[in-house]
């Protein structure tokens, strides 16, 4: 049976951060990923606000940009001795990834990422705290999903943490929080979401509110990420609000193998997600319209591109994914990023292997092979058209 499951409450627009001053608790951990947010007078708001709703905070600072066990484990030793009952997650996706793992683990202190990587297997949080996300990017939409992504520093291995239990109570879409982003974060970012809504929209447990939301972000994001990425603060509030729409679209309707691919190169080749995610997106569309075509054309005529068959109507949508990539200062391949070739080689059957066996695979379009996937890899780093 469906189930769709988002935030109780998600306050965005103008000013939307001042909401916090009618929360109600009696302590508060910020966790944030720098001192950036300290520089800039976010944090100070926040907690002045927090101050008139007669809440006490601390702060916790440091998050990696693949946030790690051990950082995760001193932030739950701080919460274990300031005794929170709100944490509220602060900045992109890192930080709130890493507040919600924080979250588990200061709830149930004997839970072991191994169980808390087992999908939808957390026990019922909130005996201790609520949560409440707020984002300062515009991309990862985990203020509103039911997933987080902590890595091993030890081990190198990822623990996709994903169940509705940690769905915040609470989101903060504010676009004040996102003017400063700088132009290749915006790209990034945005390139983050739009990815979402597509692989929500053609994804194997896709549903009709799921659609919606996937669909009006598209919308939202083409016609106003370049200009955003420009400098344009009316397009940058836009895509911040869309951002969230595709949140949560797929955190109810998952994604597919454009993520399995980021997930498994971004740390090994140093490509920063949303670019990879960008660079990805036009080829993975290739390969899955052999069975989401007609998804995919009907994505193309609501853009209102050119086309009269199925075929031609795909082909707009992978050129104007390619299009946004150039206008954007993203690389086309994996090459012109500047992923030396016997470094590639090297780790093609590795991350072929590992990113069919991703969970984001499970619900994309097309089943796809180690082979295929290989194929496919072998296709961005070399700019080769997917005809498999």
């Amino acid at each position: 049976m469906p189930r769709f499951t988002i935030p109780r409450d998600i306050y965005f627009g103008e000013n939307a951060v001042d909401n916090l001053r009618n929360i109600i608790g009696k302590k508060a951990m910020l966790v944030i990923g720098s001192e950036r947010l300290v520089n800039d007078g976010t944090v100070s708001r926040i907690t002045n606000l927090l101050k008139e709703a007669a809440i006490e905070s601390d702060i916790f600072i440091g998050i990696e940009h693949d946030p790690s066990v051990s950082t995760v484990m001193r932030g739950v030793e701080r919460m274990n001795k300031f005794q929170p009952d709100l944490i509220i997650g602060i900045g992109g996706g890192s930080p709130i990834d890493a507040a919600k793992a924080m979250w588990i683990f200061y709830e149930y202190p004997e839970f072991t990422f191994e169980k808390a990587a087992i999908p939808f297997n957390l026990p019922q949080l909130r005996s201790k705290a609520k949560f409440i996300a707020i984002p300062t990017t515009s991309g990862t939409g985990t203020e509103v999903t039911a997933f987080s992504i902590i890595t091993d520093d030890k081990t190198g291995i990822k623990y996709p943490i994903a169940d509705y239990n940690i769905t915040p109570d609470i989101a903060i879409v504010d676009p004040a929080l996102v003017q400063t982003m700088s132009p290749a974060l915006v790209a990034y970012t945005g390139m983050d979401a739009l990815t979402h809504a597509f692989e929500a929209y053609v994804s194997k447990v896709h549903n009709l509110i799921t659609d919606a939301l996937a669909m009006k972000a598209i919308e939202t994001i083409v016609n106003n990420l370049v200009n955003s990425f420009n400098g344009d603060t009316k397009a940058r509030v836009e895509v911040h609000l869309a951002q969230c729409l595709a949140g949560m679209s797929f955190s109810n309707a998952i994604l597919g193998i454009v993520h399995s691919m980021a997930h498994k190169t971004g740390k090994l080749f140093d490509i920063p997600h949303g670019c990879a995610n960008a660079i990805y997106l036009p080829y993975a569309i290739a390969f899955n319209a052999k069975v989401a075509g007609e998804t995919y054309a009907d994505i193309a005529k609501r853009l209102g591109l050119k086309g009269q068959t199925t075929e031609e109507l795909v082909t707009a949508l992978i050129n104007l994914v390619k299009e946004l990539n150039v206008k954007m200062n993203i690389p086309a391949t994996l090459k012109d990023f500047g992923v030396a070739e016997d470094v590639f080689k090297a780790q093609l059957d590795e991350i072929a292997k590992t990113a069919v066996a991703d969970p984001c695979t499970g619900t994309n379009p097309r089943d796809i092979t180690v082979e295929e996937m290989k194929k496919l890899f072998e296709a961005t780093y070399y700019g080769q058209n997917v005809n498999f």
